[in-house]
């Protein structure tokens, strides 16, 4: 059997994935990134109304240490984590809705 070319091997790859992408579309199933930044959000924002400081430069500095690990610049990391922190302290939803994924019932999102 002749191996398929690298040209094929990822048309076919990118086919699968934008497949596998729309029907989680429409299952109006969040991916990891939208769960993640929610849970982020709950989580700095929970600490900032019990003006947890202390606990939040800790994660702060557990999530830049792991980034770090993965190859990210150290400087870049603490400034992003401190911009997202900054919009997550309010305790107001900071994301936009997510019009592809159409009407919901009790559409009112609560934090």
């Amino acid at each position: 059997m002749t191996r398929k070319s690298d040209e094929l091997r990822n048309r076919e790859q990118r086919e699968r994935q934008q497949r596998l992408r729309d029907a989680d579309r429409k299952a109006r199933r969040p991916n990891r990134d939208d769960v993640a930044r929610t849970a982020l959000f709950m989580i700095v924002s929970a600490m900032a109304a019990r003006k947890a400081e202390a606990e939040l430069d800790e994660l702060q500095d557990r999530v830049v240490a792991l980034l770090v690990k993965q190859g990210f610049d150290e400087r870049a990391s603490d400034a992003v984590f401190d911009e997202l922190a900054a919009k997550y302290r309010t305790g107001e939803w900071p994301f936009r809705r997510k019009l592809h994924l159409g009407e919901a019932d009790g559409d009112e999102l609560e934090n």
